[in-house]
């Protein structure tokens, strides 16, 4: 620790020859050269440190307008940050040592005063006086670091609850309402996996204050952790109110941030809770925005929605869902369950897709759609994608040994699964493990996912098709559609969605949609596969566009293995009243 010089004191002595002793005892010294002023009142001491700073302050306990301890506490309260060392007679030793206690730094005792010993207390006072700076600038570090978060300076979860409780209070005192705002940002992960945390940390600062723009001085914006902040309206008269900030920062958080050379997009997903109406306390207010925060995830994200007593339900129906996948690969209750794919000129099966199951002991059989969203929030949906992965792949083979012809099997991956960087080397592990050949295998993902990162998308599609591995669009036309992808990307097939197929009846629109998207697939030379088929007037309006191929519970619904198995032996049907169809 680098010393302190002392260039100027103040003392305040009002006894003239013992302010003469200490001037003489400075100038005598090898003491550097110093500025001492002498004042002989208190009153004229505080007028004094009000217009001046000094290095230090030799303080007389006996002043002619204040005596003992006061003397004290008036001097550190004018100057708070200034080392003080007291003088005080033989009598007073006790009230010197009090006077350490109120602020003093040392004393020295009228009469037994020499330079050394003067010299050597007011070095110790300037040290004592720092090393207490420096300690009291630790516990002030600490109490901040206890109470905001290291990466933003934002308050933490610990203040934001005291300032809930503070805002309630205000609230129940004049009759107003709070509002607490829940938000989790939308594809930050992508950021993380992409460019890395540092990127994402700054990309978070970013954020924090872009959303301290959004509100008052009164309000309070807290991070939560990883992506997620919370904000406190600390005061407002209706819920409109909460709406218009909300609706603001989903706009600042949409434009893009600029970071490392990157224009950064994020969004953010916002659920709005309102004292007293959705809670009376921090914990169940904090808990209604969270659940609401998830219903705008379920409403498309980059969305706000206020919470509602029925979200609870669903809230607790999510949790138990997620708990019940949490146990369900351990317990064996995933099956897969097989759909043909008809070749629409002969009838025959060229395909089939692998579905998967829930087998619950209490629910019974669980669709994908009550639980592939809950598996895909919460990270299951890598190990439950690589399971299905595996039984599909190693079902193939299973046919295959058996030589039952199936042509392709089509597997679901999601996106959370075929974004992960170790996605291509645990397919191939699969092949390898199962022994089916990679060109038995079609990959069905959605346009949404092939858009999250094109390019690197771009180079995995042309590896896996070099592998063999077949590519199918699936859910065709409820996404992007755009032709300018299907010409960058190695896709062997587009399947149209279930909803347009459904609704197929003449000229509307779904049937001119269907049909433009088979006249394209066929520019491209890119098969077409028509989900849903459920009658036979669809069948019909298909075939006559000579689509290739359809699927759906015309043809079959999804089966157990041994019961497609049935379906692949050499006599079995292929496809019902097929001849309606020529």
């Amino acid at each position: 620790m680098s010393k302190k010089a002392i260039r100027t004191i103040l003392l305040v002595e009002d006894n003239c020859g013992d302010a003469r002793l200490l001037r003489e005892m400075f100038r005598d010294s090898d003491h550097e050269p110093v500025t001492l002023q002498c004042v002989g009142t208190l009153a004229i001491a505080e007028e004094v440190l009000a217009s001046g700073a000094f290095d230090l302050i030799v303080l007389d306990l006996g002043l002619p307008d204040a005596q003992g301890l006061d003397v004290v506490r008036r001097i550190h309260l004018a100057a708070p940050c200034v080392p003080l060392v007291v003088l005080t007679g033989l009598d007073d030793e006790h009230v010197a040592a009090q006077a350490l206690q109120e602020g003093a730094q040392d004393y020295l005792i009228k009469g037994e005063i020499e330079t050394r010993g003067l010299l050597r207390a007011m070095r110790y006072a300037v040290e004592r006086k720092s090393l207490e700076e420096t300690a009291q600038g630790l516990v002030r570090e600490i109490a901040h670091s206890a109470e905001h978060d290291s990466l933003t300076g934002l308050p933490n979860r610990v203040l934001l609850n005291d300032r809930i409780g503070v805002a309630i209070a205000f609230a129940n005192r004049h009759d107003r309402k709070s509002a607490v705002l829940f938000l989790d940002l939308d594809g930050f992960k992508h950021v993380n996996d992409s460019l890395g945390h540092p990127t994402g940390d700054k990309l978070l600062q970013s954020i924090a204050a872009r959303l301290l723009e959004c509100v008052r001085s009164c309000d309070t914006v807290s991070r939560q952790g990883g992506d997620e902040f919370v904000v406190l309206l600390s005061e407002v008269e209706r819920a409109e109110d909460a709406a218009i900030i909300a609706g603001r920062m989903l706009k600042m958080i949409r434009e893009a941030h600029a970071i490392d050379g990157h224009d950064l997009h994020v969004s953010t997903s916002i659920g709005v809770s309102i004292y007293p109406d959705d809670g009376l306390d921090a914990p169940s207010l904090l808990k209604s925005a969270d659940t609401a925060m998830y219903q705008a995830k379920e409403m498309g994200r980059d969305n706000f929605q206020f919470f509602a007593p029925a979200m609870n339900a669903r809230a607790v129906e999510r949790q138990s869902v997620e708990e019940g996948l949490r146990r369900a690969l351990e317990r064996n209750e995933f099956a897969l369950h097989y759909q043909p794919k008809i070749n629409l000129k002969t009838g025959a099966i060229i395909g089939v897709e692998a579905l998967l199951r829930w087998m619950h002991p209490v629910r019974g059989i669980v669709a994908p759609a009550q639980f592939i969203p809950v598996a895909e929030d919460c990270g299951l949906i890598r190990p439950i994608g690589e399971w299905v992965l595996h039984k599909a792949c190693a079902q193939a083979q299973a046919w295959r040994d058996s030589d039952l012809a199936f042509g392709t099997m089509a597997v679901n991956v999601s996106a959370v699964q075929f974004t992960d960087e170790f996605f291509m080397q645990r397919l191939l592990a699969i092949l390898a493990e199962t022994r089916l050949d990679p060109k038995l295998l079609e990959l069905e993902l959605t346009e949404s996912v092939l858009m999250k990162r094109v390019e690197t998308t771009a180079v995995m599609l042309q590896s896996l098709r070099e592998k063999g591995v077949q590519i199918a669009i699936d859910d065709f036309g409820t996404g992007y559609s755009s032709l300018s992808y299907l010409q960058k990307f190695p896709v062997d097939v587009l399947k149209i969605d279930r909803s347009f197929v459904q609704k197929i009846g003449g000229l509307n629109d779904e049937g001119i949609l269907v049909t433009a998207v088979i006249d394209m697939a066929r520019a491209l030379k890119v098969r077409v596969i028509a989900e849903g088929v459920e009658t036979l007037e669809q069948l019909e309006f298909l075939a006559g566009l000579k689509c290739d191929e359809a699927q759906g519970f015309y043809f079959s619904t999804p089966v157990p293995p041994a019961v497609f198995a049935e379906l692949l032996k050499p006599g079995a049907e292929r496809m019902p009243r097929m001849a309606h169809a020529a």
